[in-house]
C-alpha cells in the first residue's frame, strides 16, 4: 500500500501542475484531419513501442476516414513519464477537445490519466497490458483495451516445470506497481509445477552499479534459473551487464516475458549477441487474417520510410492493439454524436473482428491472452519453437489437427546460453556457500541407526549408524562435491525438521520419519526404509509335562485311533493265521496278549515267511506301509519340536487390546502416539512411551503393557533381538518409512534423491540393513509354548485305507471258511452214520461173545444157566 499512497500522492502534484501549465503546448504533438470526431492518444515518441502504436493509430483513422467518415487524431508525447503523461491528458482534454483518450502503454502512466478522464467524464482506452484488478471497479471511465497478460505467468511456469527446475529468481523494474498482481499470479503458477522463487530483485533505471552489485549477488547464489519482467529498454541493458559478469554463459537460464519479446523482432545483429540462448514468452496475434496482411505491408513501408534508424520494420502486438484501440473508440464515436457516459456505453458494446482477434469487452475489459509463442534467440534473430496454450500446454503448431503435450521438450531442440544444445540443470553449488549444516538426532531409540559419540558441541564428535553410512554413500554417487558437517541435536524429531525451516540447519539425517506434518516445514527423500507400523506382542510357551513330550507330535485321539487300528490289523492276522499255528495255551488273557504282541511287531517285521493266507498277507502289507508313513511323520515332527520352538501371540488384533483397555507402549520422540490416537483410538491414559528397546521388552515381560507399536525397520531390529519371545500380530499399518529432510524448494533434493535411488538399486543398502540385522543376536527369553500336535484328519485316509483292506481281508477269509465248514460238516455226518452203524454192529458181536464167555466161566464153575 506504501507504492499507492505515494502514486496518490504524485497524481495530486501532477493535476495541480496541470492546471498551471493547461495552455503550455506540447511540442512533440501530431494531428491528422479535423472533423467531427476527435481522438487523443498518448505514447512514448522515443520508444520502439510508441513509434508502432503512434503509425499503427495513424493508420486506423485513415483506413477508418476512408470510409467516407472524418476523424482526426491528437498524438502527445508522454516520454516515458507519468507525470508528463498526466500534462498531456489535461492538454487533449481541456484545449484539443478530445472526446477520448488512447493509452498510454505503463500502468502508472495509465493511472494519473484515468484519473483526468474521469474528473472530465472522457473515456480512457488504455493499452497497458497489466493492470490491477480494481482498476476498472475503481475508475469507472477506465476500459482495458488490451487483454490481460497474466496467463503468460502459467506458460513460464510450464516452462520450467518442464525442465525440473525448483527455485527461480525474478528479475523485474522498479516502481512498476503492475507486478503487484503479477508476482502473486507468478508464485501461485510456479507452486503448481513443484518450483518457488528464490529471489525478488527490483532493478532501478539505468543505475549500472546497482544492476552490477546485483546480479554479482545473484551470481553467487544457487539458482541459475533468471525471469526477466523488464521494459524493453532495461532489459537491453541487464543482458549487456550479465554477458559482461559471464552470466550468459553455460549453465545459465534467462526467460523474457511479453513485454520484452514482443519486441525481439527489433533487436539487431550486435544486440542479438547478448542474447543467445534466451527463451520468451510472446504474445500472439492469428498472422494470417487477410486484414492483417493488408496492414502488415502498409504498416513495413510507412514504418521504414519513417524510422529508417530502426533495425526490423514489422508490427508487434503493442501495433496490432493500437490500431484495434483506435478503430474501437472511432466506431463508438460514429454510432452517438454523445460524449461521456453515452460514448462509454458506445464503447463497451463494441464487437468486431480486429487484427489481433475478438474484440469484444467484458466488465470493460478485454477476454485475457490464453494463448502465447515460445521463442529461442539464437544467431542474429530468433526462432520460434512452437506455442503454449491455456488450454492444450505446448503445440508446434494451432490447429484442430495440431497435437499437444504439458512438457516443453515436445517442441524438440533449444539452444541455451553459451550455445550448448545439453539442458542446463538449473542450479549450482554457491561459489562463496559454506559446508552444508546437518542435524542428527542425539536420542534414538535404536541406536543402529544414529550414533552420536563425543563432544556433543561439535568437537571431537563421530557419528555413524545405518542412516549415516546411507547418506555417505549417497554423496559419493553425486556429480559434484558436497561439502557437510553433522551438528548434533538433543529433542524430538519434529523439532529438528522445524530447525531445518528456520535455517538453523540445511538438512537433517537420521531415522527420521515421513509424515505430513513435517512437511510444514521440510521436504524429504524418498523413503529409504520400508513404510509401515506393526504391533508387537508377547509369544506363548508351553513348559508344561516334559516327561511326556514324546507323545507331543500327536494327540491324543490319534493314539487312541493308532492303538485302536493296530489291534484290529493284528487281530485280522491273527484270526486268518490261527489254524497254522501251535494251539494258544492258558487263559483268555494270554490269548489277548498274544493278539496284541502280533499286533505291535508289525511295526517292525513282516513276518511274510510265516503267513500261510494271501489275505493275512495283503493286510500286513498294507498296514506295513501305514505304520511306515506313520513312524517316520512322527520323527519328523518331534525332531522339529525339539529343534524349533513354534510361538503364538498372545494377542491377536487391537479389538482385543480395546476389550481389555490395554497398556501399550511406542518409541520416545515417534510420531507414533498421534497415529495411536487418532487413528487406532486408544486412549491417552493407556499409552506409554519408552526411549530404548531393553525398556520396551522389560514392560512386555513383566506386563506393564500387553503390546507395543514399532515402525517396521525398527520392528526388524527389536525382533532380531527378542526372536523367542515377540511377535508381530495384526496388520501392517502403511505410514512413515525413514528418509533425509531438506528445506522445502531444496535445489539438491531431485540429485539427492537420484543418487538414493541409484544406492538401493545397486543392493548396496540391503547390503547394509542385513549386515545390521545379523549383528543382533536372538536371545532367550521367558514364554510359554504352545505345540501344535498332529490330528486324526491328517491321517484319514490312511486309516481308511488300512482298516478297509484288513476288513475285506476278514469278509473274504469268514466267506470262504463258511463254505469250508459246510462241506466238512456234511462228510462229518456220513461219516458220524457209518461209525455209529459201525459201532453198532460190533457191540452187538461184542455183547454176543460177552454173554458167551459167560455162560462158559459159569458151566466151568459147575453153575446151570
Amino acid at each position: 500500500m506504501g507504492k499507492f499512497s505515494f502514486l496518490f500522492s504524485f497524481l495530486l502534484f501532477s493535476l495541480i501542475v496541470a492546471g498551471k501549465h493547461g495552455t503550455q503546448r506540447n511540442v512533440g504533438s501530431k494531428m491528422i484531419g479535423g472533423g467531427k470526431g476527435r481522438i487523443g492518444a498518448i505514447v512514448d515518441c522515443s520508444s520502439r513501442i510508441g513509434k508502432e502504436q503512434s503509425l499503427a493509430m495513424r493508420m486506423a483513422v485513415e483506413s477508418f476516414n476512408s470510409n467516407d467518415q472524418n476523424f482526426s487524431l491528437v498524438i502527445r508525447d508522454s516520454k516515458s513519464d507519468p507525470y508528463q503523461a498526466a500534462l498531456a491528458a489535461e492538454d487533449l482534454i481541456s484545449r484539443q477537445r478530445v472526446q477520448v483518450l488512447i493509452g498510454p502503454q505503463t500502468w502508472e502512466a495509465v493511472f494519473v490519466v484515468a484519473k483526468v478522464g474521469n474528473k472530465n467524464q472522457i473515456p480512457i482506452l488504455a493499452l497497458a497490458n497489466d493492470m490491477p484488478k480494481w482498476a476498472t471497479e475503481r475508475l469507472d471511465f477506465l476500459i482495458q483495451a488490451s487483454p490481460s497478460q497474466l496467463n503468460q505467468m502459467k506458460a513460464i511456469a510450464a516452462i520450467i516445470g518442464s525442465w525440473d527446475w525448483h527455485l527461480v529468481n525474478v528479475i523485474y523494474e522498479e516502481g512498476d506497481f503492475s507486478t503487484v498482481d503479477i508476482f502473486p499470479y507468478l508464485e501461485h503458477a510456479l507452486k503448481d509445477v513443484g518450483a518457488e522463487i528464490s529471489e525478488f530483485v527490483g532493478l532501478p533505471h539505468f543505475d549500472s552499479n546497482l544492476l552490477s552489485t546485483e546480479l554479482e549477488r545473484l551470481r553467487r547464489g544457487p539458482s541459475r534459473v533468471f525471469v526477466v519482467h523488464m521494459s524493453f529498454k532495461l532489459a537491453l541493458h541487464l543482458f549487456h551487464t550479465a554477458k559482461d559478469m559471464e552470466m550468459m554463459g553455460n549453465g545459465y537460464v534467462w526467460i523474457t516475458t511479453d513485454s520484452f519479446t514482443s519486441l525481439a523482432h527489433s533487436l539487431n545483429a550486435s544486440t542479438s549477441s547478448s542474447l543467445q540462448g534466451v527463451i520468451g514468452v510472446k504474445s500472439y496475434f492469428p498472422e494470417i487474417n487477410p486484414l492483417f496482411h493488408n496492414f502488415y505491408i502498409q504498416f513495413c513501408r510507412r514504418f521504414r520510410l519513417e524510422h529508417s534508424d530502426e533495425y526490423n520494420h514489422e508490427p508487434s502486438i503493442f501495433a496490432v492493439q493500437a490500431y484495434d484501440a483506435t478503430r474501437t473508440a472511432a466506431m463508438a464515436m460514429s454510432e452517438t454524436r454523445e460524449t461521456g457516459h453515452h460514448l462509454l456505453e458506445s464503447i463497451k458494446l463494441t464487437d468486431f473482428q480486429g487484427l489481433g482477434g475478438k474484440v469484444q469487452f467484458k466488465d470493460r475489459k478485454l477476454a485475457p491472452a490464453n494463448t502465447f509463442q515460445i521463442v529461442n534467440v539464437v544467431g542474429r534473430s530468433y526462432r520460434d519453437l512452437g506455442f503454449w496454450s491455456d488450454e492444450l500446454g505446448f503445440a508446434r503448431e494451432l490447429g484442430g489437427n495440431s497435437s499437444a503435450n504439458l512438457s516443453m521438450k515436445y517442441l524438440g531442440q533449444v539452444f541455451w546460453p553459451g550455445g550448448s544444445t545439453d539442458t542446463p540443470r538449473g542450479w549450482a553449488v554457491p561459489t562463496d556457500a559454506n559446508e552444508l549444516r546437518i542435524g542428527v538426532p542425539t536420542s534414538p531409540m535404536f541406536k543402529q541407526y544414529v550414533n552420536v559419540e563425543g563432544d556433543q558441541t561439535g568437537n571431537n564428535l563421530s557419528v555413524n549408524g545405518l542412516a549415516i553410512d546411507l547418506f555417505k554413500a549417497t554423496l559419493d554417487h553425486l556429480h559434484f562435491p558436497l561439502l557437510h558437517k553433522f551438528f548434533a541435536y538433543n529433542g524430538t524429531y519434529d523439532d529438528l525438521v522445524k530447525k531445518i525451516y528456520l535455517k538453523e540447519f540445511d538438512a537433517a539425517v537420521g531415522d527420521i520419519a515421513i509424515v505430513s506434518t513435517r512437511y510444514e516445514h521440510a521436504e524429504f527423500t524418498h523413503p529409504y526404509t520400508e513404510a509401515g507400523l506393526v504391533m508387537i506382542v508377547p509369544t506363548t510357551k508351553n513348559r508344561s509335562n516334559r516327561a511326556l513330550f514324546f507323545t507331543k507330535p500327536f494327540t491324543v485321539t490319534l493314539w487312541i485311533i493308532i492303538a485302536v487300528v493296530n489291534v484290529y490289523n493284528g487281530f485280522v492276522v491273527w484270526f486268518i493265521e490261527r489254524n497254522h499255528g501251535p494251539e494258544p495255551e492258558g487263559s483268555m488273557f494270554n490269548h489277548a496278549g498274544t493278539i496284541l504282541c502280533s499286533s505291535f511287531t508289525t511295526f517292525f517285521s513282516l513276518h511274510g515267511n510265516r503267513l500261510h493266507s494271501n489275505l493275512s498277507r495283503m493286510t500286513m502289507m498294507v498296514w506295513l506301509f501305514v505304520a511306515l508313513v506313520i513312524t517316520q511323520i512322527y520323527t519328523a515332527k518331534l525332531t522339529s519340536m525339539l529343534t524349533i520352538q513354534q510361538l503364538e501371540p498372545t494377542i491377536s488384533d487391537i479389538e482385543t487390546l480395546h476389550r481389555m483397555n490395554a497398556f501399550v507402549g511406542y518409541g520416545r520422540g515417534s510420531f507414533v502416539k498421534g497415529y495411536l490416537e487418532q487413528v487406532l483410538h486408544f486412549p491417552t491414559e493407556t499409552i506409554k512411551n519408552y526411549s530404548t528397546p531393553e525398556g520396551l521388552a522389560d514392560a512386555l515381560r513383566n506386563q506393564e503393557i500387553a503390546a507395543t507399536f514399532l515402525e517396521v525397520p525398527f520392528a526388524k531390529l527389536f525382533l532380531a533381538r527378542y526372536c523367542l519371545e515377540f511377535k508381530i500380530a495384526g496388520p501392517t499399518y502403511k505410514v512413515g518409512g525413514f528418509g533425509f529432510a531438506f528445506p522445502r524448494g531444496s535445489l539438491l533434493l531431485p540429485y539427492i534423491d537420484e543418487a538414493l535411488l541409484k544406492v538401493s538399486e545397486t543392493g548396496k543398502f540391503r547390503e547394509m540393513e542385513d549386515s545390521m540385522i545379523a549383528n543382533e543376536k536372538c536371545e532367550e527369553g521367558e514364554g510359554k509354548d504352545r505345540i501344535t500336535s498332529l490330528s486324526p484328519n491328517s491321517f484319514f485316509f490312511l486309516f481308511l485305507l488300512s482298516a478297509g483292506v484288513s476288513t475285506i481281508a476278514l469278509a473274504l477269509y469268514s466267506f470262504n471258511a463258511r463254505n469250508s465248514n459246510l462241506q466238512r460238516i456234511t462228510v462229518w455226518r456220513l461219516l458220524m452214520v457209518a461209525a455209529m452203524r459201525h459201532w453198532g454192529s460190533n457191540r452187538t458181536r461184542f455183547l454176543r461173545l460177552r454173554r458167551d464167555e459167560s455162560r462158559t466161566i459159569l458151566n466151568n464153575m459147575g453153575i446151570q444157566v
